[in-house]
């Protein structure tokens, strides 16, 4: 059997912490970012590369959920409970961000050798595993129905699931990104979703089948393990992780030249959100 912690293991890693600094921007400048890093890693003009980042409210929809009959009525909920909403340029279904979720992109190079999409999960997979030896051997991976955002490889324990798996592929570059509800309520944020879907869909029978949000079903860490995590211990987990995997951990965000690669994606991120949210 493939050991997939040896995608891991390698000599040198590069983490950039945007736990803090992003807060208060747009989640596009997420998605610009790792467009970015997906070239730069992909081409080869940077070394492997994890990124940690947190937005504040903010409701990430799909491409489907911008479909749903009463988007309108269902996004004026969402900011009137004080969310802020985007639509992604991609796969998946609604999640929220706010500064209980923690997320971690891990950016490798398809240059040398094809890394598949069930590869990139399981790696994923075993990064988070390995980020919480306290949970060791009940982290599972399979689809946890009433779930939003639902998938196969939903991160669950006791079958409560705390996190959702995703990639994005660019210029030879994989992301994979990784939702961690860390801490507060995870029924309380899978709640927003039910009522978005149930404010959007209003009744009404549509060809895609939207999932049936149960808030049971989704908690945080600190709610699962029972310990006082906080997103801030996660950060500090993740960088001392990357140490145990590799010689050299360079720590730092963009140079000049790779801000000018950044703008044009961030430039192409907007664009494509807008004409997103004219039509449906």
């Amino acid at each position: 059997m493939l050991n997939y912690e040896s995608f891991l293991r390698i000599p040198e890693w590069r983490f950039v912490d945007e736990s803090i600094s992003a807060r208060n921007r747009s989640a596009l400048e997420s998605f610009a970012m790792d467009d970015t890093l997906c070239h730069l890693v992909g081409q080869r003009m940077s070394i492997p590369t994890v990124r940690t980042w947190v937005h504040d409210e903010t409701v990430v929809l799909g491409i489907q959920d911008h479909r749903l009959p009463y988007v309108t009525e269902a996004i004026s909920m969402l900011e009137n409970t004080g969310y802020k909403t985007l639509v992604r340029n991609s796969g998946g279904l609604a999640v929220v961000l706010d500064e209980g979720i923690l997320n971690i992109s891990l950016v490798f190079s398809e240059q040398n050798a094809a890394i598949d999409i069930s590869a990139g999960y399981e790696i994923m997979l075993a990064f988070v595993q390995r980020l919480f030896p306290e949970a060791e051997g009940q982290i599972k991976a399979y689809e946890i129905v009433g779930s939003y955002c639902p998938g196969s490889y939903d991160l669950s324990i006791g079958g409560r699931k705390f996190a959702g798996i995703s990639q994005r592929r660019l210029r030879q570059g994989i992301a994979v990104q990784v939702y961690l509800c860390v801490e507060g309520s995870g029924a309380e944020r899978a709640e927003l979703i039910r009522r978005l879907y149930e404010l959007g869909l209003q009744g009404e029978q549509t060809k895609f089948v939207y999932p049936h949000i149960q808030p049971e079903v989704m908690a945080s860490l600190t709610e699962l393990l029972g310990i006082p995590l906080t997103v801030a211990d996660v950060v500090i987990r993740v960088q001392k992780l990357l140490h145990t995997y590799a010689n050299n951990v360079f720590i730092g965000g963009l140079s000049e030249e790779e801000i000018d690669l950044y703008a044009f994606y961030l430039n192409r991120v907007f664009e494509r959100n807008q004409k997103m949210l004219t039509k449906k």
